[in-house]
């Protein structure tokens, strides 16, 4: 048996058993995939996959098995190349980052500044989706970090550890009746035509979870996964948008910069929603380099190489912010 076998049968079970999207994804032949699997099989004495005439149709109780051992040493050779990178080039690579469009265009960049200042040599690969697909990319080795408020916890195959607390914010215009009130209740707001996240994205669930505990119905009148869409759809006057609060900083002087006509407010909606915890992950058991110890720091002073590492052992399950 060898490495070559192991990631064609890893890629068959992760393209829905198509072999020829297999084939397409390893630059190699379909054939040549079909005959390393069989190949496989009969060295190990069992049918990884059970078939229908030439096309595999599910993976067989053994092949599961034999899956989960061929998901320990693939995982095992990516830390080993990590390894010789490390040790061979200490301060150069590259780092994949997966994350939300939010996280992205509001928290990180400052953080990937001063990781390239510190590491001039290494060069950063952001992949933006939404949380589940940020779960999955760590799951499948295209990132090394993962930061999100949705999902990760979700995972067995990932290690999250708080990162930063953050609240939801009221965007209004600043001629909107609610800008007004001194206490804004959730029985106000759900009164408004509401513009918010998409129910992925963004600390959405405690919003909905808000409404639902009070037997509230709230007015949702558009959905997006962009919080500068939804500054824009409260600008055009649609609704009462909800954002993640590191989202609108630049509304502070958005009233005074236009007049004070036509700008929006905040207001905080944190006693509303309640709070929220963005988190970073790692996938279980990787080889964790030193600069992704350096950003996972940078991103919280919370965050340190002793407590990831111990947390990447199983000894560390959280902490409290």
């Amino acid at each position: 048996m060898n490495l070559h076998q192991f990631r064609f049968v890893q890629e068959a079970a992760r393209r829905n058993l198509n072999l020829t999207e297999a084939a397409k994804a390893l630059h190699t032949s379909q054939p040549g995939v079909s005959k390393a699997i069989i190949e496989l099989e009969e060295e190990l004495g069992i049918e990884i996959f059970a078939r229908h005439g030439k096309r595999l149709k599910r993976i067989t109780e053994p092949g599961q098995h034999v899956l989960r051992s061929i998901e320990l040493i693939m995982g095992e050779v990516g830390n080993l190349k990590r390894i010789g990178e490390q040790y061979s080039t200490q301060d150069s690579g590259t780092l994949s980052i997966a994350t939300t469009h939010t996280q992205a265009r509001y928290v990180l960049p400052e953080k990937v500044a001063a990781l390239r200042a510190a590491y001039p040599k290494v060069n950063i690969s952001l992949h933006q989706g939404a949380p589940d697909q940020v779960a999955r990319m760590l799951i499948d080795d295209v990132a090394e970090i993962g930061i999100a408020t949705e999902s990760l916890q979700a995972y067995a195959e990932l290690v999250t550890l708080p990162c930063y607390e953050w609240q939801h914010m009221l965007v209004l215009p600043a001629d909107h009746p609610l800008a007004k009130k001194e206490h804004i209740t959730l029985q106000d707001v759900a009164k408004e035509p509401l513009i918010t996240y998409h129910p992925s994205f963004t600390g959405r669930t405690k919003i909905d979870t808000a409404f639902a505990n009070a037997h509230l119905e709230p007015r949702i009148a558009l959905e997006a996964i962009d919080s500068d869409v939804i500054k824009t759809y409260v600008r055009l006057g649609m609704g009462v948008g909800i954002a993640a609060e590191m989202a609108v900083e630049d509304i502070k002087d958005d009233c005074a910069n236009n007049g004070g006509k036509g700008g929006l407010v905040t207001r905080p909606a944190g006693q509303l929603f309640g709070q929220n915890i963005a988190r970073v992950a790692f996938k279980r058991s990787a080889y964790l380099r030193n600069f992704v110890y350096t950003f996972a720091e940078l991103l919280s002073n919370r965050l340190s190489r002793d407590l990831i590492a111990k947390a990447m052992t199983g000894h560390v399950n959280d902490y409290e912010l």
